[in-house]
């Protein structure tokens, strides 16, 4: 099991946000990328260990709103404290609001 997975939903259409580009960074450093299936999630992103830090997901919302989308990527930075510990982060997703939180 992945150590780093999310789950986009489409708020304005109810549905989940298929194609969506995510990366995980950390430092400026692209440790993987992957987009988002058909039920809107990446089930396996990123190293299966972590270093304890700054980590970010970065999701290309522009290839999903298009010109409708205020946010045309998002943005979440989150902290590891333990490496081996599993992180979800899902968003949830409209043209004009987005908001994320820790998931299980």
């Amino acid at each position: 099991m992945s150590l780093v997975t999310t789950h986009v939903l489409d708020t304005a259409e109810g549905k989940p946000a298929a194609g969506i580009g995510v990366r995980l960074e950390s430092a400026g450093v692209i440790l993987a990328e992957a987009r988002t299936d058909e039920d809107g999630r990446v089930r396996d992103l990123g190293p299966a260990r972590l270093e304890p830090g700054i980590y970010r997901l970065v999701f290309d919302t522009e290839g999903h709103l298009g010109a409708h989308g205020f946010f045309p990527e998002i943005v979440v930075s989150f902290r590891v404290l333990d490496g081996e510990a599993h992180h979800h982060i899902p968003v949830l997703l409209s043209p004009f609001a987005y908001s994320t939180y820790r998931g299980s």
